[in-house]
């Protein structure tokens, strides 16, 4: 399982004009989901994510998490995280989980991030999505599950 992270002060998902998930202060996570993830995936990313020092204290010293700062949370879809563009022009997508089982792992890492932040934000899974980011710092970072990078 993959995440791309990033500290915003604000972020927000549209689709077809209206807006489906909206946080302040907090985080955007893309999430992209292998043929090879399971429930075990997902905690060690959940927990990696929401106990992330990558918010300032008082000494402007990124030493707080998402969840000492009482940040709100904004979870996306995002098959195309593996995308393999080592050969040729076109990205292979042929790592990326599809279909139910992926929705279903999906709904499983926001359901578990719902137990510990209730205002947890989404988009909608499959769906083509307009996401608007306004990155702070910018502070962003890559996840993954199996320790790749």
């Amino acid at each position: 399982m993959r995440a791309v992270v990033q500290r915003v002060k604000s972020s927000k998902v549209e689709i077809d004009g209206k807006v489906v998930g909206a946080i302040g202060r907090g985080l955007n996570v893309l999430i992209g989901i292998s043929k090879n993830d399971s429930v075990e995936d997902i905690k060690f990313l959940k927990d990696k994510i929401l106990n992330l020092r990558i918010f300032e204290d008082e000494d402007n010293k990124m030493n707080k998490s998402l969840l000492e700062v009482d940040g709100e949370l904004l979870l996306v879809s995002q098959f195309t995280l593996y995308g393999d563009c080592r050969k040729g022009r076109r990205p292979n997508f042929m790592e990326a989980l599809a279909g139910e089982e992926a929705e279903n792992l999906y709904n499983e890492f926001v359901a578990q991030c719902k137990d510990i932040i209730p205002g947890v934000q989404t988009g909608v899974f499959g769906a083509d999505m307009c996401v608007s980011i306004e990155n702070d710092g910018p502070v962003t970072l890559m996840l993954d599950s199996k320790k790749v990078f």
